[in-house]
């Protein structure tokens, strides 16, 4: 079965949508109920047409916390969907291909705080800082930050400014990404306090792995250098895929034949599954979609991997037959000299998956060195409403109730971890002895 829009085709084999043609409304119904809806973690569905109208706001500030300091690079510090989001939308959309603008630190250990100080050639003067975190007090976030800005303020007083004169220059180096309630997020507190530059925001209801056209995103595209009218197209394509894939015409909802196809393998028995990525353009991607794949579908049996590097060792599993797999490739559209060998190696992929097992090959529109801006904005929409989509079709075909809210976009068991940091075991910038 092969689907076409102008930015992204896919073929599929291997399974039969007719099985499912009889439930397509009731699927959309159910994800169309919740979408946009206070309290359903849905809000993501019409952001890019919210964030349309903000572009200009977005650029301005860009550009002010440019000439604020004479850093040359921004730094994004934020861990999870705050830095994933973001590594992915820089890649596919061909910036920052020599990090040269952008920077991104998200460890606690001191060996990567020395390489992302190297990175800079151990001047923090040479950046300013996005800070990301809905709640603000984000342990990994606050930890760097929090050394960022004492060495700011350190560098400062050693070219000879004060310690008051110190703070203020220090600060004028961040901007912060987080709820924009102060009495909800500690970060804008910080931000309000320290005359930090402009309002930028986390949605309510966007979870992180979901922001990719969120405020932290946008900015940091913007300060890469991606031109406005690009970002326009990039959004407003992201909104045609929240329309398409809110209709019941199965012929044009890519997304919930992609969740289809998913939830299919996996009620017949195919416990694994695999979905790669060609090319250098997705290098990022696949780590946002391994956490879009743990925190929302909440199984770590599925394989996402970029090819070639990942195709010689990963074939012996993939192609041998005690293996029950169902696969995915995505890969980008070739324009270029490489042309006829890229298509050829796809080519040959496709014909061994197709007889191993289900199979959807994703062919992205490219220019340059990443997606067009419309690519980019569809690629990512469909990732998200494809991953919903799995959870509501296999509820309803098996006959499961639906929670209040859906599974697939909340993520309770990540404070497992997170209550073992409280009560004083750690203490963000705490300078070892």
């Amino acid at each position: 079965m092969l689907t076409k829009n102008s930015n992204v085709t896919v073929k599929f084999s291997g399974v039969d949508f007719g099985k499912y043609s009889s439930k397509v409304s009731e699927f959309v119904n159910e994800f169309s109920s919740r979408a946009n809806k206070k309290g359903q973690f849905l809000n993501w569905v019409n952001l890019p047409s919210e964030q349309a109208k903000r572009v200009d706001e977005i650029y301005e500030l860009a550009e002010s916390l440019k000439s604020a300091t004479s850093a040359t690079k921004l730094s994004v510090m934020g861990i999870g969907g705050s830095k994933h989001t973001v590594e992915h939308m820089l890649s596919i959309n061909g910036l920052n291909i020599k990090g040269d603008a952008i920077e991104f630190y998200s460890d606690v250990d001191s060996a990567s705080l020395e390489r992302f100080l190297y990175r800079l050639d151990n001047d923090v003067l040479s950046s300013n800082y996005l800070i990301a975190s809905k709640s603000g007090s984000t342990f990994e976030t606050k930890d760097g930050f929090l050394r960022v800005l004492e060495m700011l303020k350190n560098a400062y007083i050693a070219k000879g400014q004060s310690e008051e004169e110190a703070v203020k220059s220090a600060n004028k180096h961040f901007i912060a990404v987080t709820d924009a309630n102060a009495e909800k997020s500690e970060l804008r507190r910080t931000s309000n306090e320290n005359g930090w530059l402009g309002d930028l925001y986390i949605h309510d209801d966007v979870g992180g792995r979901f922001s990719a056209f969120d405020d932290h995103a946008l900015f940091t595209l913007a300060y890469a250098g991606m031109k406005k009218e690009d970002m326009v197209t990039m959004l407003n394509s992201a909104q045609e895929i929240s329309t398409e894939s809110l209709t019941a015409d199965l012929s044009i909802n890519d997304a919930l034949k992609e969740g289809i196809f998913w939830a299919d393998a996996k009620m017949n028995g195919t416990e694994a599954s695999v979905h790669q990525y060609m090319g250098a353009i997705f290098e990022n991607t696949v780590y946002w979609h391994a956490q879009m794949q743990n925190e929302s579908v909440k199984d770590t049996l599925k394989q996402v991997a970029k090819v070639p590097d990942a195709m010689h060792h990963s074939a012996e599993a993939h192609f041998n037959p005690a293996n029950k797999l169902a696969f995915a490739l995505t890969v980008p559209q070739d324009n270029g000299v490489c042309r006829e060998n890229a298509e050829s190696y796809i080519d040959a992929l496709t014909k061994s998956y197709e007889v191993s097992g289900n199979f959807f090959l994703e062919t992205v529109q490219t220019s340059g060195m990443g997606l067009t801006p419309a690519a980019a904005g569809a690629l990512t929409q469909l990732r998200a409403f494809a991953t919903v989509y799995q959870e509501i079709v296999e509820k309803i075909m098996s006959g499961t109730s639906f929670p209040e809210v859906l599974d697939s976009v909340l993520q309770p068991h990540v404070e497992f971890y997170k209550k073992n940091l409280k009560g004083g075991v750690v203490v963000p910038g705490r300078i070892s002895k």
